[in-house]
């Protein structure tokens, strides 16, 4: 350690070459907001020196610009089906050099197993992996989950040098009441950092909200909202991810003044999503929005570092990590070179093989009664309903009242109006769970669709025209032991296996684009024009995000927290 200083030193003060030197690019000082022409010396991992070095390795860079990494401040790497180490591999190449991930997906399902899993198969690899532990498992009692955490199960984990606090306290409203179990958490954790997910909470609530220690929200819809949490003290992350997408929403809220508060987070990013780029699209987007250039890249880097207290993290600057990303230029944000822990970003570069788990308990995690058509079918007590109604762009749903469609007493799809059957089986623990409802909004024409990727319990959620192939579909999923399933007319037209907990895939991030890809063609071809369907059918069932969802036990007035009949 002492001679890796010198060296340092010695290179810092010129007397030593640098292992690498970035020369004569264009620096923005995410510090001062400072841009200007110098070389980077890096020696060891490690920052050196800014100003005019030799090196060992020279990149000429004098026509580029030069950023930190960019830090992704809240994601789901469930949500990418993908492992760590596939993760890796496509964020890296787009600039992404360490994420903040919250693996409350993997822990509904399988409990501490599951963060042990990800924290596992993370390790080592070129990308900086950091976990905030997950505060609501299950997000509540509304549905069924494979497992539940409190403050003792979770408090373990907080030894481990990856681990950076609480993830996401959906349950506001347990705050609010002061429930034990939500108290024991903050508490366990006070001394950490604790992020929120409060979606539209304002006024006192709010305040009560932070008063007990949550720092952040990623839920913002509105610039209104944002500003109100802002002003109060909150971090805000804008969210831009595949299903929900909030930055142009947002961005009136962004000022000179108050820009050190936002920060860039994907939340729920698909695979193919993935592959295209990550956070450089967001700093792209804001950038194109009117965002000027320096407050993107700081919310991109330097704002979630210090957020999080990430040491070393966040600038280009004498001794900090040598994560940087050259670019072309500011308003497009090419990535053109990756700089990670001082090493050049290749495909060949990037190590790490793929960490599958072998325990039984941990690959095969769906257990459900074998089904007939006899338990999908929904017997029409009412001409009218309460249908889940998509709305475009968002993860929220609207509460519609409809006029359904009946035969011979059953309900049955009304393709004219868009309205669907949905369903959701509980998959952890063969209880025979099955809640019913209906959807509007995703546009198949025939066939069904069903998923083992179902917020935030990740039950078996199904949603198509008729009750064959809806039948067909869940027992396609139940066969793969969880994934994803497009059936028509009794034939599979397309599937992909997620073996580890229902929710990843153990094969390459090629072989997982491919198969998403014909699954959205199949989608298309059975009239679904949403992107990404299967993205928007996981948070159906997902009963902390307003209005309407439908879980395992029924169908939830988020808004109330209560059931509801189906039925008016």
């Amino acid at each position: 350690m002492t001679k890796l200083l010198a060296d340092r030193i010695a290179v810092a003060r010129g007397t030593k070459k640098a292992d690498l030197v970035l020369r004569g690019g264009t620096m923005v000082n995410v510090v001062t907001g400072e841009q200007y022409q110098s070389d980077v010396a890096v020696h060891h991992g490690t920052i050196a020196g800014i100003g005019s070095y030799d090196g060992k390795k020279v990149f000429d860079v004098s026509s580029k610009y030069v950023l930190p990494g960019f830090i992704d401040s809240h994601v789901h790497l469930e949500s990418t089906m993908l492992t760590p180490a596939e993760f890796a591999k496509a964020a890296l190449l787009h600039g992404t050099t360490a994420v903040v991930a919250d693996p409350h997906e993997i822990a509904n399902v399988l409990g501490r197993k599951g963060i042990e899993y990800l924290l596992k198969a993370s390790e080592g690899l070129l990308l900086d992996f950091y976990f905030m532990l997950p505060s609501c498992v299950p997000a509540t009692d509304r549905e069924t989950s494979g497992a539940r955490l409190e403050a003792a199960d979770l408090k373990p984990f907080l030894k481990h040098p990856r681990v950076l606090g609480l993830a996401e306290m959906m349950n506001y409203q347990g705050l609010l009441s002061a429930d034990r179990s939500v108290l024991k958490k903050l508490k366990a954790f006070q001394y950490e950092v604790i992020d929120g997910h409060a979606p539209g909470l304002s006024g006192k609530d709010l305040s009560a909200y932070i008063s007990a220690g949550v720092s952040s929200d990623h839920e913002c819809t509105t610039a209104e909202e944002a500003r109100e949490k802002v002003r109060l003290g909150m971090t805000v992350f804008i969210r831009e991810g595949s299903s929900a997408k909030n930055l142009e929403a947002l961005l009136p809220a962004v000022t000179p003044l108050n820009a050190h508060a936002f920060a860039f987070a994907t939340d729920d990013l698909v695979p193919d999503d993935l592959a295209i780029g990550g956070i450089n699209l967001l700093v792209r987007k804001a950038v194109r929005l009117g965002l000027d250039p320096v407050s993107a890249i700081r919310m991109a880097t330097i704002n979630p570092a210090r957020h999080f207290n990430l040491k070393g993290k966040g600038a280009v600057l004498p001794g900090y990590d040598a994560d940087i990303v050259v670019v072309d230029d500011l308003k497009n944000c090419a990535v053109e070179l990756v700089i990670k822990s001082g090493i050049p970003v290749t495909g060949r570069s990037i190590t790490g093989a793929i960490t599958s788990p072998r325990k039984t308990a941990t690959r095969n995690s769906v257990h459900i009664k074998r089904l007939n058509l006899n338990d999908l079918r929904i017997k029409a007590r009412s001409a009218r309903a309460r249908v889940i109604e998509l709305v475009p762009g968002q993860i929220e749903t609207k509460e519609v009242l409809l006029p359904v469609l009946a035969k011979d007493g059953l309900i049955i799809s009304d393709t004219v109006q868009d309205v669907l059957k949905l369903l959701v089986v509980e998959r952890h623990r063969a209880s025979g769970n099955i809640g019913k409802g209906l959807v509007k909004g995703l546009g198949l024409s025939s066939g069904a669709i069903a998923s083992t990727v179902a917020h935030d319990s990740h039950n078996l959620i199904a949603a198509g025209v008729r009750d064959e192939d809806i039948l067909m579909a869940l027992e396609t999923v139940r066969k793969m032991h969880g994934g994803l399933a497009v059936v028509d007319q009794g034939k599979v037209l397309a599937s992909l296996p997620l073996p580890i907990a229902g929710l990843i895939s153990d094969r390459p991030l090629d072989f997982v684009v491919t198969r998403l890809e014909q699954i959205q063609e199949a989608c298309r071809r059975l009239g679904s024009a949403v992107d990404h369907p299967f993205g928007i059918l996981s948070f159906l069932a997902l009963p902390v995000i307003p209005e309407l969802k439908l879980t395992d036990k029924g169908l939830v007035d988020v808004r109330s927290g209560a059931f509801v009949d189906l039925f008016i």
